[in-house]
């Protein structure tokens, strides 16, 4: 029999964390032992490659072997970095204490949230919009509601996705037996709908053009591109939506990113309610990447083809796979909803956005074309005729920055980088001096660069 001994990287046991981390993503089908009966799931291995972020991590990993004396700087997984404000993380230890005391102490909470939690939620993000708290799943992510989601739709759906797009609404897809396999050639999955989002329609699909599919999964302010849908542009999805009988899967986690006047909500828009489910999260809006809290909204009015509520299967989805979300961190969500936490977590985001302003500046003065990071922490970057894993190698090489390559992304993703306002100040401005100048010193090699400027 074999034993798997899984040790974290802060174990004593591990002298050489990323060596571990390395063999873990480099991990092959290498024959342990005897083989069982149980025949591999057909949707897994549907799958395409390596899911995008650990690919990146495992590529990082080989650049710091080779380059051991480097400061690396990471401008591509959008984690945060500043640290989560003493207001917020004093009430998480204060409770976290009280855990040990016999007033104080909790056990198994509601599998929907916090009652008072959920009710902070729909007053602060959702005034007006008529949403209440008995509508809000709290979860430990909108990253694991995506799943449950799934779980929720089955596998007899058919599906829509921007493209570009955040991978896991494509590869959960996969998983669920939604979609038929990959194409080299197209670099599709059969069964999907893509709808091109890019600079020649204002990065929104051309909804005329686009067949119906039972569920349209949408992100605004979107990831990869950091554009945001304006108000009428979503009043032409839910139309859509409507008219179809569809069910959109509206992504809001950095809506806390919107400046202007775009919709923070898909439920601003007049009948959404009767068509869309919204999917946020703390990570972004708060710094909780690692604390772990989100929430989703089902609202009544949700119904299948038979007038059945949505909110029930959902009900029954999560109080089956779900224990609920940490009460700790419930109770650091609860602080970031007063009016000091907000405050706080304001001057946090504000601090991101001066980050993507630095970047962009720098980006737009070498002459390439940027996208997004206005309403967004991302910036799309265009390298025309390029392929975007190899734009990624050679900054990677040349500078030891981190970037992401947009055909992770989808197809509309290739000739782009996304690159990521979360990150230390020196570490943005040390990243724009060394893009500067690896660009500076090379502009005659690269046709992508140009006079253009900014042309979100």
């Amino acid at each position: 029999m074999v034993s798997l001994m899984f040790f974290s990287s802060a174990s004593p046991l591990c002298s050489s964390p990323s060596k571990i981390t390395k063999a873990s993503l480099d991990f092959d089908m290498k024959k342990l032992g005897g083989s069982t009966k149980l025949v591999r799931n057909v949707n897994l291995e549907k799958l395409k490659n390596n899911y995008l972020f650990p690919e990146i991590n495992r590529r990082e990993l080989e650049h710091i072997e080779k380059h051991p004396n480097v400061q690396l700087i990471s401008l591509g997984t959008g984690d945060t970095t500043k640290p989560i404000p003493e207001q917020i993380t004093s009430h998480m230890s204060n409770f976290a204490h009280g855990l040990s005391t016999v007033e104080g102490y909790r056990g198994y909470g509601l599998e929907q949230g916090n009652k008072t939690l959920r009710k902070a939620i729909a007053e602060t993000f959702y005034r007006d919009l008529h949403v209440n708290s008995n509508e809000v799943f709290v979860s430990d992510g909108a990253q694991s509601d995506i799943s449950r989601l799934q779980l929720l739709l089955g596998s007899n759906v058919t599906i829509a996705v921007q493209d570009p797009t955040f991978p896991a609404y494509i590869d959960s897809s996969v998983i669920m037996g939604q979609t038929g396999h990959f194409h080299e050639t197209t670099k599709k999955y059969q069964n999907v709908v893509y709808m091109p989002c890019g600079p020649k329609n204002s990065f929104f699909p051309d909804l005329a053009m686009t067949p119906r599919t039972d569920v349209i999964f949408f992100c605004s302010p979107n990831n990869p591109t950091g554009y945001v849908a304006s108000r009428k542009q979503l009043h032409q999805l839910v139309d859509f939506a409507k008219r179809n009988g569809s069910i959109i899967i509206f992504d809001s986690a950095y809506a806390a990113f919107i400046e202007d006047d775009s919709p923070r909500s898909i439920y601003e828009i007049p009948g959404a309610r009767e068509v869309a489910i919204e999917v946020s999260s703390f990570s972004k809006f708060a710094g909780f990447t690692g604390v772990r809290l989100g929430w989703t909204i089902i609202p009544d009015e949700l119904l299948y083809s038979n007038g059945f509520p949505i909110i029930n299967d959902f009900h029954r989805i999560v109080t089956t796979s779900f224990n609920g979300a940490s009460n700790i961190a419930q109770a650091g969500g609860l602080a970031c909803l007063s009016s000091g936490g907000l405050k706080e977590i304001r001057s946090v985001n504000n601090y991101y956005k001066e980050n993507r302003k630095i970047l962009m500046d720098t980006l737009v003065s070498l002459g390439l074309k940027v996208y997004g990071g206005v309403n967004a922490p991302y910036l799309w970057v265009h390298f025309k005729g390029s392929k975007s894993w190899d734009v990624f190698s050679e900054i990677l090489e040349n500078t030891h920055i981190i970037t992401v390559p947009g055909s992770g992304f989808g197809p509309g993703g290739e000739e782009y980088l996304r690159i990521s306002g979360f990150g230390r100040r020196e570490d943005i401005v040390e990243a724009s001096k060394r893009l500067q100048n690896f660009f500076n010193t090379r502009t005659k090699h690269f046709t992508y660069l140009s006079s253009s400027s900014n042309t979100n």
